[in-house]
């Protein structure tokens, strides 16, 4: 039986997280509005309603807050596309919806995208990129399921897992860019069909194409 004092512990922990989202949430926000030069703590303390120091009692600095609003925003992105994954059984359908879901997420979160492209800009030190580390943390499940796909005889088996994934990402990678700087010529369901049909289904063997 949790004791009384256990609860309290609990219960802050849960607050100080949940103060800590919303800071960050804000801050994201913020940074993609004004830039990372231009958005100082005092600005992100006023939007978050909070003293100045609050902020620093759950980060260091303003870089230490831009990199964890770039590292939530590739959080949520990749829950996304593992929910629209789930929501799926048969493997081809299963990436289909993660495609959806992809396009989805950054044209409701444009400002993860603006991110993005301070973070490549400002911090060019930086060995790996957020959205990238994020992408090869889930590189092996991806590649699990390519390699599944091509047992079951329903994609070719001549052409390299690696390369796959590396053209069907860099494809969805630069159409989120094109996306957000000039926006879609055609309906996002549209956008959808169109990578599905030129991209994948030119992977599958004819007459393979999604089951189920």
């Amino acid at each position: 039986m949790a004791t009384k004092r256990g609860l309290e512990t609990t219960e802050t922990t849960q607050r100080r997280e949940a103060r800590r989202q919303f800071i960050i949430e804000t801050a994201a926000k913020l940074f993609a509005e004004a830039g990372y030069a231009d958005c100082e703590m005092d600005r992100v303390a006023a939007a978050c309603g909070v003293a100045k120091g609050t902020l620093y009692l759950y980060f260091p600095g303003k870089q230490e807050l831009f990199f964890a609003a770039v590292d939530l925003g590739m959080h949520q992105m990749q829950a996304a596309l593992r929910a629209a994954y789930e929501s799926a059984t048969d493997p081809f359908k299963q990436i289909v919806k993660s495609i959806g879901a992809y396009l989805v997420f950054f044209e409701e979160h444009p400002h993860y995208v603006e991110l993005l492209i301070q973070e490549r800009a400002i911090f060019k030190d930086r060995k790996r990129s957020t959205y990238f580390e994020h992408r090869d943390e889930h590189r092996g499940r991806w590649r699990d399921h390519w390699l599944r796909m091509i047992a079951e005889g329903r994609v070719r088996d001549d052409l390299p897992v690696e390369r796959i994934m590396d053209t069907i990402g860099s494809l969805l990678y630069g159409t989120m860019f094109t996306n957000h700087f000039i926006g879609r010529s055609v309906p996002r369901e549209e956008q959808q069909h169109a990578i599905v049909e030129v991209m994948l289904r030119g992977l599958l063997k004819e007459g393979l194409g999604a089951r189920g």
